[in-house]
């Protein structure tokens, strides 16, 4: 079976991995489409030292039993049709179109879909996933659309815990594909003013499209001298971000920060005490949103179509990677095995 793996900080496509076999509540599918994450280009990149942070932290969802010296299978925003479910398990029947979240349940192990040297991703022609996970793509939704439910979840996770409210203005700093998930989950929850700062204007002109009410270019000025929100999504995740927005952010507003910098940060507290403001860090997304982004996508109240600025095979992942890192050029690339 062919797939994509990381190998020495690059992508390779190999021929000869080892063709999964369902095991009991497990199915195998063949995968449809699966986007690339920017997770994804860090992990490729610094993979030694997140997994050197994620042994300091305790109770961290992500296993960091990883080898990088050894193949890493990655991709976890996928769709998949199903072909053949495992011993005495209830699934849909084989040719349903189907996602999850990233999880693989093995008996009582619990494996992410994200990084290992075992666990196939979406990167390949054929994977494993959980039943008692699947989601049946409704409406005659398309593989492609339907790979981006797990990104849409990101944001949708991000606008749930502000807690913002109709009438309040957000402000979203950072127009990557995690800030346009934010800006269409605040679209789809009819947030009366969404505001959107980058400095890219071509990641302007797609926050625009996605459901931004206003853009922003840095480079003109600070957004904060345009816009006053109540709430302010930090999607960015590079160091300096955060204490900047706490110095010009009004008084008791909310920063809520998805961009999970890897990198040590400083932060000057009194720049938060003396306004009142109210810190957020988030991750991920619960199986209620995970499920609510489906159907947000599948019923028309979200189009991710926009965000989709290319396809490519297998053999075309580390091309993927490389052209990511052109903001001008990409927001979510979509692999098709």
């Amino acid at each position: 079976m062919r797939a994509a793996v990381l190998r020495d900080g690059s992508m390779v496509t190999r021929d000869d991995v080892p063709e999964p076999v369902p095991g009991p509540g497990q199915v195998l599918v063949a995968v449809q489409a699966c986007g690339v994450c920017g997770s994804d280009l860090h992990f490729a990149k610094h993979g030694r030292e997140m997994l050197e942070l994620v042994e300091q932290v305790r109770e961290v969802p992500m296993s960091h039993n990883i080898d990088l010296d050894a193949d890493v299978f990655m991709g976890h925003e996928f769709s998949a049709v199903i072909l053949e479910a495992g011993p005495d398990t209830t699934a849909p029947p084989a040719g349903t179109l189907v996602t999850s979240q990233p999880i693989l349940l093995s008996g009582n192990k619990i494996d992410g879909i994200i990084y290992s040297n075992t666990v196939i991703g979406g990167y390949a022609e054929r994977m494993l996933l959980s039943a008692p996970l699947l989601l049946t793509v409704p409406n005659g939704l398309d593989p492609q659309r339907a790979a981006l439910t797990e990104p849409l979840a990101v944001g949708l996770h991000a606008v749930n815990r502000s807690r913002i409210l109709r009438g309040e203005t957000a402000l979203v700093i950072g127009c990557g594909a995690v800030g346009i998930s934010i800006i269409a989950a605040l679209r789809a929850a009819g947030v009366d003013h969404i505001a959107a700062a980058d400095f890219s204007a071509r990641r302007r002109a797609l926050a625009e499209t996605m459901g931004a009410h206003q853009t922003i270019d840095p480079a003109q000025g600070s957004p904060f001298d345009v816009v006053r929100p109540a709430v302010i999504f930090e999607a960015v995740g590079v160091p300096g971000i955060i204490d900047e927005a706490l110095r010009m952010a009004p008084m008791s507003s909310r920063l809520v920060s998805v961009g999970m910098s890897m990198q040590p940060d400083t932060v000057r507290p009194a720049f938060a005490a003396l306004k009142d403001i109210n810190v957020q860090f988030v991750f991920g997304h619960t199986p209620q949103e995970f499920a609510s982004a489906l159907t947000a996508i599948a019923d028309g109240v979200v189009d991710v179509a926009p965000m989709i600025t290319d396809t490519v095979s297998l053999d075309q992942v580390s091309e993927a990677f490389e052209g990511l890192a052109d903001p001008e050029r990409h927001c979510k690339i979509l692999v098709t095995p």
